[in-house]
């Protein structure tokens, strides 16, 4: 049976993109969030802000409306509705623990 699969996990984690493959050789459609198929690159906060590891609340709050992250938030939400299946790749944090328990 071929499966719609949402693989939620961290930019870190060294196993993700072995996941992603091995779902895929299986024969199933996986959204990778690393490489959206919307051919945005996948979405870093680095990649709105070098120091957003210093930012206050206030300022990640500001920073959810940026356009970059607003765009894949949009790519996250979309593939998470088409999906059938959450695969939740270990150890990540609780974004994808978030999406993980959308699912549910």
């Amino acid at each position: 049976m071929r499966h719609k699969i949402y693989v939620a996990s961290s930019w870190r984690n060294g196993y993700y993109p072995e996941v992603v493959a091995k779902l895929r050789e299986a024969g199933h459609d996986v959204y990778d969030f690393r490489n959206p198929p919307s051919g945005d690159p996948g979405f870093k906060w680095s990649s709105v802000s070098e120091d957003y590891m210093e930012w206050t609340p206030e300022q990640y709050r500001d920073m959810l409306r940026h356009p970059k992250a607003e765009r894949q938030f949009h790519n996250d939400i979309v593939a998470m509705e088409a999906c059938d299946v959450c695969v939740l790749v270990l150890p990540c944090g609780r974004s994808a623990h978030t999406e993980a328990g959308w699912f549910a």
